[in-house]
């Protein structure tokens, strides 16, 4: 099969097109012919090396939509034709935290095109336990947009921050994949939204999302804009996946009592703040990691609903991998970059 892999940690550079064997179909296994795989930041963390061992030459891609080309012995679940997206995260079936409907948690969970080879391929095969059917509703573009970052908002927005009806949130980077998905599902709760954008191009994108207040972050202050917007109130929560160059001001922005939800650090992994306010304000930090199938499975039912749309932002074709992720590296996107077998 034709895929793009890398043999080394670096820049774009090292990705590589060309020709891997294709994965064998085990007892309880789906092979998948994938329609698109969309990027997330992961994907460049992986490729710049994070100090953890992959598997080699190594596949990213953890958003995957596709056909069943096949299936193991005793699968049940799933038949040859469906239409479906992949889990990004899976675990072991004996797992109590799968049990308990928190994957996350398992130190046994791993990511498809992290620690599981992924779907920057034409073909990839995954336990059908992991495997969801869906509709004709959305384009195989548009389902490869949701898994991951509409199960890492959902879980942030509503399992760890516990949003509720009338409260406030600010979520950052609005044009991002996770920002994109979280503005809406954020809106679905009930709640009024800021969110900050770079330029004017995706101010009205992501007011048509659901944005309440488009707050321009190149030009202004946000933990000032935020403060005035609110009437020196602040924010009830946060939603962090920045890091160090928003993060002293992203706890700036909360109200007494409020939350910052942090589920990344794309501009880097150490932050300074000051404690003070946290005692002073009674504030809380919650780290958030993906989620569980349990709660994928109600993004996309979400989804099936008309109440999450997917964004897509540009599709490029899968020997021009390295160019889309130059595009996600310089913050041109609005939705989610999604190449194309």
């Amino acid at each position: 099969m034709r895929a793009v892999y890398f043999e080394k940690h670096g820049g774009p550079e090292v990705l590589k097109y060309g020709n891997l064997p294709d994965p064998v179909t085990g007892p309880g296994e789906v092979l998948i012919s994938v329609k698109a795989c969309a990027l997330n930041h992961l994907d460049i963390w992986i490729r710049q090396g994070l100090g953890i061992s992959i598997p080699m030459p190594h596949i990213l891609g953890a958003d995957v939509s596709g056909v069943v080309l096949e299936t193991g012995a005793g699968v049940k679940n799933i038949k040859k034709g469906d239409r479906v997206v992949i889990s990004p995260g899976q675990l072991p079936l004996d797992s109590v935290e799968g049990f308990e409907a928190r994957d996350s948690y398992s130190p046994q969970f791993h990511i498809l095109g992290f620690q599981i080879q992924g779907g920057y391929a034409e073909k990839v095969c995954v336990p059908s336990r992991f495997v969801i059917p869906v509709s004709e509703k959305f384009s195989f573009e548009e389902w490869a947009s949701l898994p991951l970052a509409g199960l890492t908002a959902y879980h942030v927005l509503v399992t760890r921050a516990q949003l509720k009806t009338g409260e406030t949130v600010l979520i950052h980077a609005g044009g991002s994949g996770i920002g994109s998905l979280a503005i809406q599902l954020a809106k679905f709760l009930g709640v009024r939204v800021f969110t900050t954008v770079g330029d004017a191009t995706k101010a009205p994108k992501a007011k048509k999302l659901g944005a309440d207040e488009i707050i321009f972050y190149k030009k202004e202050d946000f933990a000032e804009s935020v403060k005035k917007l609110t009437g020196g109130k602040g924010v009830d929560c946060v939603f962090e996946h920045i890091g160090p160059e928003t993060w002293q001001k992203s706890l700036l922005c909360l109200a007494r009592g409020g939350r910052l939800a942090t589920c990344g650090a794309t501009s880097g992994a150490k932050v300074e703040m000051d404690l003070r306010p946290f005692f002073s304000k009674q504030l809380s930090i919650l780290g958030s990691y993906m989620g569980s199938f349990a709660e994928l499975k109600k993004v996309i039912e979400l989804a099936e609903k008309g109440k999450l749309k997917p964004v897509v932002d540009k599709v490029f074709p899968l020997r021009q991998v390295n160019l889309a992720h130059q595009r996600m590296e310089e913050r041109k996107n609005f939705g989610k970059i999604v190449i194309r077998p």
